[in-house]
């Protein structure tokens, strides 16, 4: 089923829309980092307001907790950063564009990951979870 958006006026795909949207996500997304770019002050004070999600000290306990983890997140970290790894622009489960996360099955081999999105990511651990 094909849809108009209001802003490029192409004709699209609905899937190529946010649910309940005029815009295409393509053209949302623009609107979004020009919001971000000519509001970044106040963006970056809201921020700061609101603080950390996770509690002080969070993260040193992970990383105490889970070296192994921490060790392969860091090694794909630094393999996308110095061109050894490329991490794509979509995600390799639902296909949608976007900046996937690295998924391992296997930490003790690190640089094999599958790349995610937020919410495939999330569905990943929850039926591992499931399952487990």
């Amino acid at each position: 089923m094909l849809k108009t958006c209001r802003v490029c006026n192409e004709e699209k795909n609905k899937t190529e829309f946010y649910v309940g949207h005029a815009r295409c996500k393509k053209c949302y997304c623009e609107k979004v980092k020009k919001y971000r770019n000519n509001n970044l002050e106040k963006i970056r004070e809201y921020d700061r307001k609101r603080g950390n999600r996770q509690p002080s000290g969070y993260m040193a306990e992970y990383r105490k907790s889970n070296p192994e983890k921490y060790k392969a997140h860091n090694m794909v970290n630094n393999a996308v950063r110095d061109g050894r790894m490329s991490k794509p622009n979509h995600c390799e489960g639902c296909g949608d564009i976007c900046n996937p996360h690295g998924h391992h099955e296997d930490y003790s081999k690190p640089l094999d990951v599958v790349w995610l999105c937020v919410s495939c990511h999330r569905t990943v651990h929850v039926l591992k979870d499931f399952i487990e």
